[in-house]
């Protein structure tokens, strides 16, 4: 019972005015944000780090008001796939495969509202999973040494690289950018500038809010010059969002499915909401009956997804919060927020920052909460926003990642580190390789390469350094079965398909 006698207390954090009006002005940015496509809760966090850092607020109010963002985000960019067939994110692929096929049969309101109900059902589980498994995780969490922060932290690159689907190669070349980029500046140990081709302005190493909007908003931005895709977006028109007793009914077992598996798959590095709504999809195509009609406007391929996404962003929030260690690509970009706020994500937050933990999933519930009472009514109103002209949502952005640089140091140069890192995003993304684990390096790069050092010191640089306890020989099983795991899969289908023919 103490987990939740600590949640009550949480509750008592969230509820104060500041921090309820930032839960709420959160989740309906981060609706907004997420239904336009081009920007996403990576930008919108990205541009609001300099405004918080002038206003000097609570870091637990901080990360409320971006967290909100993150999770308001996932339904946002809902609204967008369903009604538009354009998914803001890898994740809501899924979404439109039966979502779309909803809204052109005029059952546009019935998916969104789906859409909308599973997305409250499996934040609101995934969060009692939060408050029960983040205190043992932590806990657990103790025992880590430098060697085992290491071997953690390549089970996240891993892992990366195992989840990403048939290219594990592109997703190996973006961490090892991202570990580029984490490495120019001043060596840590020695102090011997490392790739500042004698700039006095990279001494300090690339600022984090630089790069990442480089990489995603000016990146974006790039793409949509060359798309030359001026005209507005049409969306169907909505007149009621609702979802029938029945209909809540024959959808309920997915959501509960769903859920359970965007949670389970959220908590492990690198897996993150894309891996979670393809499986929970795939397990109703199997569970679905002989009535099924995936592909063509089944709401259980709406719901399953859904659930997974939303169930996921939460399941995030443990590895991030207790091991340092985010699970996706904006939580890669909260860690950087929260290490630039002055809050240690780590075992130790819980005993020294409780207001921060227990206030951020005491405000995850208020602010589903929010987003299931706001976005049934007010959808009519988002979904005009999807005829914003792309002339006028692009220079916009363009245009706010300038001044939110600028507001971070006040130094021009860092202009021109946000247009190269925006170029490298632009080729990055033309050569499909993904951004998500660029910032996964540039983030855990730092403390990887520190507790590399100190567990070779530690271990008189011999070889078995970094095996000195069986908790740390066991992560880098998991990082083996990380990487050889999917080749085996991949191997056996191979064989499989030659049997066959």
């Amino acid at each position: 019972m103490e987990p939740f006698a600590l949640l009550a207390d949480g509750f008592a954090v969230a509820l104060r005015p500041l921090n309820l009006s930032l839960a709420f002005g959160g989740v309906v940015l981060g609706t907004v944000v997420g239904l336009l496509p081009g920007i996403g809760p990576i930008n919108a966090i990205a541009l609001l780090l300099p405004l918080l850092f002038a206003v000097g607020i609570p870091p637990e109010s901080a990360l409320i008001l971006l967290a909100g963002i993150y999770y308001g985000s996932q339904y946002g960019n809902s609204i967008s796939t369903i009604l538009l067939n354009v998914p803001g994110t890898p994740a809501a692929v899924v979404t439109a495969l039966d979502g779309y096929p909803m809204a052109r049969a005029g059952r546009g309101g019935e998916a969104l509202a789906i859409s909308a109900v599973a997305s409250f059902v499996g934040g609101t589980l995934s969060i009692f999973g939060l408050v029960l498994l983040a205190p043992l995780l932590a806990g657990w969490a103790l025992r880590f040494g430098p060697a085992e922060y290491f071997a953690l932290m390549v089970l996240a690159f891993a892992a990366v690289a195992s989840f990403s689907g048939a290219r594990p190669a592109a997703s190996l070349v973006a961490v090892g950018t991202g570990l580029l980029l984490a490495s120019v500046g001043l060596d840590p140990q020695s102090g011997i500038p490392r790739f500042t081709f004698g700039r006095l302005d990279l001494f300090d190493g690339l600022d984090f809010v630089v790069v990442t909007l480089g990489l995603f908003a000016v990146s974006e931005v790039i793409l949509a010059v060359e798309r030359a895709g001026a005209g507005a977006l049409l969306a169907p028109p909505i007149r009621r969002v609702r979802l029938t007793l029945a209909g809540l009914r024959d959808v309920g077992a997915s959501v509960l499915r769903g859920s359970g598996i965007g949670f389970l798959l959220g908590v492990l590095p690198g897996a993150g909401g894309t891996v979670s709504t393809f499986v929970a999809y795939g397990v109703e195509t199997r569970t679905g009956g002989p009535e099924r009609k995936f592909g063509k406007g089944d709401p259980r391929g709406v719901a399953a997804p859904e659930a997974a996404s939303n169930a996921a962003a939460t399941g995030a929030m443990i590895p991030l919060l207790t091991l340092g260690v985010p699970g996706s690509a904006t939580t890669a970009v909260l860690l950087g927020a929260l290490l630039a706020l002055g809050v240690t994500p780590g075992p130790l937050l819980l005993d020294r920052n409780p207001e921060v933990f227990w206030g951020l999933a005491a405000s995850m519930y208020v602010g589903n909460l929010f987003l299931l009472l706001l976005n049934l009514p007010l959808v009519g109103v988002f979904v005009r926003l999807l005829r914003v002209p792309g002339w006028i949502l692009m220079p916009g952005v363009a245009g706010l990642a300038v001044v939110a640089v600028l507001a971070v140091n006040r130094n021009p140069f860092d202009l021109v580190i946000m247009t190269g890192c925006g170029i490298l995003g632009y080729l990055l993304r033309r050569g499909r390789v993904p951004l998500a684990p660029v910032i996964l390096g540039l983030v855990l790069g730092p403390l990887a390469e520190r507790n590399l050092r100190r567990a070779l010191a530690l271990g008189d640089g011999v070889g078995d350094a970094l095996f000195p306890s069986p908790l740390a020989a066991g992560l880098w099983g998991l990082v083996v079965l990380a990487v050889a795991g999917p080749a085996l899969g991949r191997l056996r289908a191979r064989r499989g398909r030659l049997r066959i023919q």
